[in-house]
């Protein structure tokens, strides 16, 4: 059997690193093989956010064992890295969170960094490219640029929180979140109840 091909996950300097941490353990404990890299913003607010201020920390937070078996890191500035070729083989790219520059450069297609560049490759070879948005108030223009790459194929998920199940702490309020990101990915998971299961049913 073939071995599945990664998903490529990006984090950027948008508010929400909890979110961009949780999604990486959930997908290292599914057993799925990630592409990671971190912008120069991103590893800033991971450090202000979550208090991860290096590699070794990030590795600690999501699982080290299968951190070392399933997690590839690339330099957010190699734009000559596996993830800028659309040869190389992906299930898709997760940009979380997803900064309002790095929205802006995908939705004009001016990628300056491998995040951009692995963005629009995703685009253009018709995979999955989820962008977890996390800004307020939006601007017009910030709109405009979401409905453009909506209209190209990417799908907007913004970091917004359901309280329909009785959420108790802010891990709740996350895994509402990333649980939707990896819906759109097609990665089983047991993140949160789904509306109409029973308490104690499979969530």
């Amino acid at each position: 059997m073939s071995e599945r091909a990664p998903i490529v996950v990006a984090i950027t300097g948008a508010s929400g690193a909890p979110y961009a941490v949780r999604l990486v353990e959930a997908l290292v404990r599914a057993e799925e093989r990630v592409w990671l890299m971190i912008s120069s913003h991103g590893w800033r607010l991971l450090q202000m956010e979550s208090g991860i201020g290096s590699l070794q920390e990030l590795r600690e937070r999501t699982n080290p064992q299968g951190w070392d078996t399933y997690v590839t890191l690339y330099d957010a500035e190699d734009r000559g890295a596996a993830p800028a070729s659309g040869s190389a083989r992906t299930r898709g790219m997760i940009i979380c969170p997803c900064s309002m520059g790095t929205l802006a450069a995908l939705a004009a297609g001016t990628s300056r960094s491998l995040v951009e560049r692995a963005g629009d490759v995703t685009l253009k070879e018709r995979r999955p490219l989820i962008l977890v948005v996390r800004e307020t108030p939006l601007s017009v223009i910030h709109l405009e640029n979401m409905l453009r790459l909506t209209r190209a194929g990417a799908i907007v998920l913004p970091a917004a929180p359901g309280f329909y199940n009785a959420p108790r702490d802010i891990t709740d309020l996350v895994d509402f979140v990333v649980a939707r990101v990896l819906d759109h990915i097609d990665v089983d998971h047991s993140l949160g109840r789904r509306w109409g299961a029973q308490p104690d049913g499979d969530a």
